[in-house]
């Protein structure tokens, strides 16, 4: 074995050179600089169902109804590393005799960041975080929805990645895709 400049055993590659072990605080200072996302917490921040043409709306089932889903993601920054992250989706379901239902959920999670760069602070928030929520939205929105005697809502996945690309576009002034 040979040893490096530093004394410290190093490996050779049979080259006749040699390789150095990292020393300790290079590797503690590699580790450190590793971002990280911890979900803290998750929460129903807000919930409404409404359903005022119940009961007739449940007994007969108007044909052809119309279902309007947004969804909207919101981002703050709370305390040090820590940020709350809040999904708003709002659901319409209408058909021929006016309002059958309307759901309306702020979903949020409480999300530690670590040695995330400043530049990639706004992805993560808009995108990851809500990724990682979305799930969770999904399962509250189809039990309200069933809860509420009506099919289960089932949201499809949502492309966050595609969406935060489009807003950026759209506030640079750039056609989206």
């Amino acid at each position: 074995m040979t040893k490096s400049k530093d004394g410290q055993p190093g490996k050779g590659n049979g080259d006749g050179k040699e390789e150095t072990a990292p020393s300790t605080e290079t590797a503690a200072q590699s580790q450190q600089a590793k971002p990280e996302l911890n979900v803290l917490g998750q929460y129903i921040k807000d919930l409404s169902f409404e359903s005022p043409g119940a009961p007739a709306t449940l007994q007969s089932p108007p044909k052809n109804p119309q279902l309007q889903v947004s969804v909207n993601v919101g981002a703050a920054h709370k305390s040090g590393e820590a940020y709350e992250v809040t999904l708003n989706l709002d659901a319409h379901a209408s058909g021929e005799g006016g309002v059958i239902y309307n759901v309306e959920l702020a979903y949020s999670g409480v999300f530690q960041l670590k040695n995330v760069p400043e530049q990639m602070l706004q992805p993560v928030l808009l995108i990851d975080c809500p990724t990682l929520l979305f799930p969770f939205l999904r399962r509250v929105i189809a039990d309200v929805t069933r809860d509420g005697g009506f099919p289960p809502l089932m949201l499809d996945p949502i492309d966050f990645r595609r969406l935060y690309a489009q807003n950026v576009a759209r506030a640079e002034g750039q056609p989206s895709n």
